[in-house]
């Protein structure tokens, strides 16, 4: 009888198998959503929508891009954590959502690391740290001094409080021994407005949303946060350059999928936006978009996500800062 009872548990194992792998044969058969936890119109937006549209014609499905901005991107990367793990609904992933924002506020309805399944890092842009041009500061050394003596009377403005942005800043005023006091804005576009119009000193940002001022001569660049020396700025050190490794970190915009998500799954995705991103009509619309595709392993990505969680988790305590912040 026990015999019997252990064939019969083999057999629907085994059928339990098959059906799981006829499922996985045949993903993707409709189209698949892609949440983007931000608002149109911005890198991650761009990314993702550049990415999804070939990643369609490679899977042979349709990739929609759906936004569900707000909550400084808590809101989209709870709707991926909570969706059902079958494929058909993917999210992006940024420092914001899975490292800063859990920092901040370690009552979020998700779980940066347990939350998600990894799939890749599509694309990394480097952030940058501006002053007005008519501040008459050339570069870091010259920032360091004013900022020594006058403590606390020089200002930076972020797109606000618990931006990837703002962790720039404080990590900085950390590496540095400065005191900064921060102006969280709305939003990059209001915080622009005010640098180039001296109501502040200066300004993290990603590169992308400033280009356009530093190439227009309004801004000046004092240093990158990137790998090496951006392409577009060849004459502006990086913070390691500088002797501040701690400020060089890139902004990042990855795929997850949620928890539970088949391996055999996750295994068809990666291959096909590693494909994808090996195009060169791909490649070089990031590039124009100021990112740099990556396309590396599931592993490395869930790395990447415990790597930079630990790290502002550190830095959030050692500021004290809060979620509330005005």
């Amino acid at each position: 009888m026990r015999l019997k009872r252990l064939a019969l548990l083999a057999a629907s194992g085994l059928v339990m198998a098959a059906h799981a792998n006829a499922q996985t044969d045949t993903y993707p058969k409709k189209p698949i959503t892609l949440i983007v936890p931000f608002a149109p119109g911005g890198t991650t937006d761009i990314v993702a929508r550049i990415v999804a549209d070939r990643m369609g014609k490679e899977l042979g499905q349709a990739v929609v891009v759906e936004n569900r901005g707000g909550g400084g991107g808590s809101i989209g990367a709870t709707a991926i954590s909570k969706a059902e793990p079958d494929g058909y609904t993917l999210g992006i992933s940024t420092v914001s959502t899975h490292a800063v924002n859990p920092a901040c506020n370690p009552k979020l309805s998700y779980d940066p690391v347990s939350g998600f399944t990894p799939v890749t890092n599509l694309a990394r842009t480097p952030n940058v740290l501006t002053v007005n041009q008519k501040a008459g500061t050339e570069n870091v050394k010259q920032l360091l001094e004013q900022l020594k003596r006058n403590p606390g009377k020089l200002t930076y403005a972020t797109s606000g409080t618990c931006t990837i942005q703002h962790m720039l800043g404080e990590q900085f005023k950390v590496s540095t021994g400065t005191f900064i006091l921060h102006v969280p804005y709305r939003g990059a576009g209001p915080a622009l407005n005010d640098l180039l119009g001296g109501q502040v000193d200066m300004m993290f940002d990603n590169l992308p949303s400033s280009l356009s001022h530093i190439n227009g001569g309004k801004l000046k660049p004092l240093a990158v946060s990137w790998h090496k020396r951006v392409d577009a700025l060849p004459n502006v050190p990086t913070f390691a350059e500088l002797g501040l490794p701690q400020v060089n970190d890139p902004a990042w915009y990855g795929l997850v999928a949620p928890p539970k998500t088949p391996d055999e799954v996750i295994r068809k995705l990666h291959a096909a936006v590693v494909k994808v991103l090996a195009i060169p009509e791909v490649r070089e619309r990031l590039k124009a978009s100021g990112a740099e595709p990556v396309g590396n392993t599931p592993a490395e990505h869930a790395a990447e996500i415990k790597t930079e969680l630990e790290k502002m988790k550190s830095l959030v305590k050692k500021q004290g800062i809060k979620l509330n912040e005005s």
